[in-house]
């Protein structure tokens, strides 16, 4: 369990602030922008120089979380044409490149029409239909082709992308084909390679390795082109892991980033390299906060039933992980006299499987304390079935240092305080 003074206090203010203007028990995000703002600061500090990290807006979307990050990183990546929508309208115009498989044919007008910097495309079927609507448009459009190459077994991870069967991508038997498709395109150019293999990466070094293979496929991948020499760009693409088991033991990005940087040193023609992050971006900075509806004990194991669950919050059941809880009594002085044990955070629904986090030692746990579970700044409430059961939606406050704004309504942004109003 973590502790309460892991909270930073502006977060511990406005869950106070938001609990006391509530009359129904209480669940609800806060994200620390200053904090985010922060971690992506250092973030981009860290990269070798001319490498670019752009943020993948699929790991949270909110225009908040959107707005914060733009002015700080070099670009978005997004993967819909609601994503497009939502990028278009930030405060701080990026550029931004159009992601992901089943593109519709509108979604690609929309984005040669708004100004995507490239495309990341994903098929030969893909590459036909996007020269026919460039043509139609009447422009000439950027494109990296997206491989799945063949990987060595020791690179697999809890989530491969590439290297086997998947949906994403060219098979690197097909890329010649690809290649010539691109060339022999009147409207389209190719400008480099995305390679995105891996999700869920906690270990520096296997990451590293990794972006090594992607550096040494490089040079006989870019030879397969008509003019090798207009193709500069190597997008990496994410997959930098959030530790929740070990809150306090995190991914070595900045050791990546010098390793990263020895690496492009021993090339004689460096390609672009370009992260696009979205997990490690963002989860850092969000806080999902439950109440305590009931306490019970089942067959000999303690259940904590809390408002909310994993339809507002569904990452720990979608990665299948026991998320780390932080414990915020009523009474501290009470709670501290009381009997510990552990227990299992469950929600509100009608399902064994709304299970948050399993045997968490907790001390002194009451009907009215909250509990919070941090890191959920990333594929938390986003990816959520929030409308099981019918449940009303969390409200969602974006705290900054002096006030607060929050989601009061979903779907519909009204700004409570002055500290936000993007």
């Amino acid at each position: 369990m973590a502790e309460p003074n892991a909270l930073p206090r502006t977060i511990l203010s406005a869950i106070e602030r938001y609990r006391q203007q509530c009359s129904d028990p209480m669940a609800a995000f806060f994200y620390d922008l200053p904090a985010l703002a922060a971690h992506a600061r250092a973030m981009k500090a860290a990269l070798p120089l001319g490498v670019e990290l752009y943020y993948a807006i699929k790991a949270n979307s909110e225009p908040a979380i959107i707005d914060t990050l733009a002015p700080i990183v070099d670009g978005l990546e997004l993967s819909s044409g609601g994503e497009i929508e939502r990028a278009c309208r930030s405060a701080t115009p990026r550029p931004w490149v159009l992601s992901g498989p089943g593109k519709l044919d509108a979604d690609m007008r929309s984005a040669i029409e708004r100004g995507v910097e490239a495309f990341h495309v994903e098929s030969l079927g893909e590459i036909a239909r996007l020269q026919s609507i460039a043509a139609a448009v009447g422009r000439t459009q950027p494109v990296l082709l997206r491989i799945n190459p063949w990987l060595p077994e020791s690179f697999s991870s809890r989530l491969r992308m590439a290297g086997t069967a998947t949906p994403f991508g060219i098979d690197e038997a097909q890329l010649p084909q690809a290649v010539s498709a691109v060339d022999n395109a009147p409207n389209l150019t190719l400008c480099g390679f995305h390679v995105h293999a891996m999700s869920h990466q906690t270990s520096e070094q296997r990451h590293q390795q990794l972006l090594a293979f992607y550096l040494e496929r490089w040079p006989s991948w870019r030879a397969l082109a008509r003019y090798p020499e207009q193709l500069t760009q190597l997008n990496v693409g994410g997959g930098i892991g959030v530790n929740y088991r070990q809150p306090s033991h995190q991914f070595d990005w900045a050791g990546l980033c010098h390793a990263l940087g020895q690496q492009l040193d021993t090339l004689s023609e460096q390609p672009r390299v370009r992260f696009e992050i979205g997990r490690y971006l963002s989860a850092f900075c969000g806080y999902y906060v439950m109440e305590v509806l009931d306490a019970k004990v089942s067959h000999g194991e303690g259940f904590l039933v809390c408002r909310g669950g994993t339809h507002q919050f569904r990452l720990p059941v979608a990665q299948g992980h026991d998320h780390p809880v932080i414990h915020l009594p009523r009474d501290p002085e009470q709670s501290s006299n009381g009997e510990q044990r552990a227990w299992t955070v469950v929600g509100q629904l009608c399902t064994p499987k709304d299970v948050l986090s399993r045997h968490q030692e907790l001390r002194g746990v009451r009907v009215g304390d909250l509990l919070v579970l941090p890191l959920a700044g990333a594929y938390g409430y986003n990816i959520s079935h929030a409308d099981f059961l019918c449940h009303p939606r969390p409200s969602q406050h974006f705290v900054t240092d002096t006030a607060e704004a929050l989601h009061s309504r979903p779907g519909l942004r009204r700004v409570l305080a002055e500290g936000y109003s993007g």
